[in-house]
């Protein structure tokens, strides 16, 4: 499903267009973009301003967001915030599920994880203490919100996202936040996984698109922008334009450094 079908932006003042992110080359001349496939990429070189232009999306959208304040408060969206007041946005169908994510907000969100669990452990056997000698009744109902919020960080999340591996526990948390009908925003989701993981994380885009979900994911993997079908607009400067994966940079120095590596190494 193609929730979000195209973005405008609206012309701005110019004595805004020397600050950031307005003065990056790509957002001068930047045409409206239309989003046909249900998995779209945005592939450039670092500073091309597709992570940006990706931020600005997730704050016009006001995307749910994993691992990070809202994006009506995150302080590191300031500038990405004023960006999206210029977007027009058209939609087929307006969804309110799914989530923006960056891959450095992963720990942070591992870690509050970690510690909401700790907390209502530690808040269960306070409980016992308070309650030594009561009724198991009573005990059961003192204890009854706290164990249903953890029995449900449980279901949700296992042993802990931070039990497992960082790509391991990056899988996890795809697995229990994707919902169908959603709009995906991820940035750079390769950068904790190993390529058979980057194929894992296919598979489960695949399964996500077959339930109406729609994905715009910035990235360097050439993995990754193999996916069957995505569109691929690449960021290259002051344009972006609609690209093939064999065109691709990272594609092709990918299959040349793998035929030769020895040939790049030596010109290092």
């Amino acid at each position: 499903m193609i929730h979000l079908r195209t973005i405008t932006i609206r012309e701005w003042n110019l004595s805004i267009s020397n600050s950031f992110p307005f003065n990056i080359p790509i957002f001068q001349s930047l045409q409206p973009l239309e989003f046909t496939t249900p998995v779209t990429f945005f592939v450039g070189e670092n500073g091309s301003g597709k992570s940006t232009l990706l931020e600005g999306i997730a704050c016009a959208v006001e995307s749910v967001t994993v691992g990070s304040e809202s994006v009506k408060s995150d302080k590191s969206l300031v500038s990405q915030r004023e960006l999206a007041k210029y977007f027009k946005l058209t939609w087929t169908k307006r969804t309110h599920t799914g989530f923006f994510l960056r891959a450095e907000d992963f720990f942070g969100y591992a870690r509050r994880l970690s510690q909401m669990r700790a907390e209502m452990e530690s808040d269960l056997l306070e409980i016992d203490n308070e309650f030594k000698g009561r009724s198991d009744y009573a005990k059961g109902l003192a204890k009854q919100s706290t164990a249903g919020g953890l029995s449900a960080l449980h279901r949700r999340y296992g042993d802990g996202l931070d039990v497992g591996s960082h790509g391991e526990s990056f899988l996890a948390l795809f697995q229990s936040r994707f919902v169908p009908g959603g709009l995906y925003l991820l940035d750079e989701p390769e950068a904790p996984l190993s390529p058979l993981r980057q194929l894992a994380l296919i598979s489960m885009i695949m399964e996500m698109v077959a339930q109406d979900a729609q994905f715009i994911i910035a990235t360097h993997s050439p993995i990754l922008m193999a996916f069957p079908g995505a569109a691929i607009y690449n960021f290259e400067g002051s344009t972006i334009h609609k690209a093939e994966y064999a065109d691709l940079e990272p594609v092709r120095l990918m299959r040349d450094f793998l035929q030769n590596p020895a040939a790049f190494i030596d010109r290092l």
